[in-house]
């Protein structure tokens, strides 16, 4: 499988989260319960042929900032560069990469054609991080998926990368923030994101 195609997994695993009807109490479940409570409820929306693309578009929009810490995305993708940001630029930074997020992966979770998740197992990575390990069962083949989560101070887990066959999204937009900074400042790669996302609506 190439590097596109784990991308584009690994994002289409990322955005099964994305499209969830209603919270989970913040001290209800364990990551991987509460994971396995969030998939059933997506694939009950994707299966939904009630529903428009518009209408499944805005669930994904509200929910991805309940579902997602944005910042620690942010964080994990800019590496060392997060240090480099002023305060003002993080500020601007996290929603503009989500905006790419949602833009560039949305049509593809919208695709889903009727795939089931197995959930494996949940391992400690760190104090109150955890990875949950699944698998995309498809028609051919079952594809590892990997949910990375934080728990926050009130309990809830939630999502700060995705791992699809060994191949992180975090690290794959790292490796493209990094050639952009390396040439350019986090000022030039805020004005990259800008374009981009205005280039993504047009």
């Amino acid at each position: 499988m190439t590097k596109t195609k784990r991308m584009g997994i690994c994002a289409a695993a990322l955005c099964l989260m994305l499209l969830t009807a209603g919270p989970v109490p913040a001290q209800a479940a364990t990551a991987m319960e509460m994971l396995r409570t969030e998939v059933t409820q997506v694939i009950d929306v994707l299966r939904n042929k009630s529903l428009k693309e518009d209408v499944k578009r805005e669930k994904l929009r509200a929910i991805y900032n309940r579902m997602f810490n944005q910042e620690e995305l942010s964080r994990w993708s800019l590496g060392r560069h997060w240090n480099a940001l002023t305060e003002a630029q993080r500020k601007e930074f996290s929603p503009l990469f989500q905006q790419v997020l949602e833009n560039t992966y949305a049509d593809r979770i919208l695709a889903y054609d009727n795939e089931k998740v197995l959930f494996d197992r949940e391992l400690p990575i760190a104090q109150r991080r955890v990875e949950v390990q699944t698998r995309v069962v498809a028609k051919s083949r079952e594809i590892p998926v990997n949910y990375r989560l934080l728990q926050e101070k009130d309990g809830r887990w939630r999502v700060y990368d995705v791992v699809v066959e060994n191949v992180s999204l975090v690290m794959n937009y790292r490796s493209q923030f990094n050639e952009i900074l390396a040439k350019n400042t986090p000022a030039d790669l805020i004005e990259i994101l800008r374009k981009r996302a205005k280039e993504q609506k047009s």
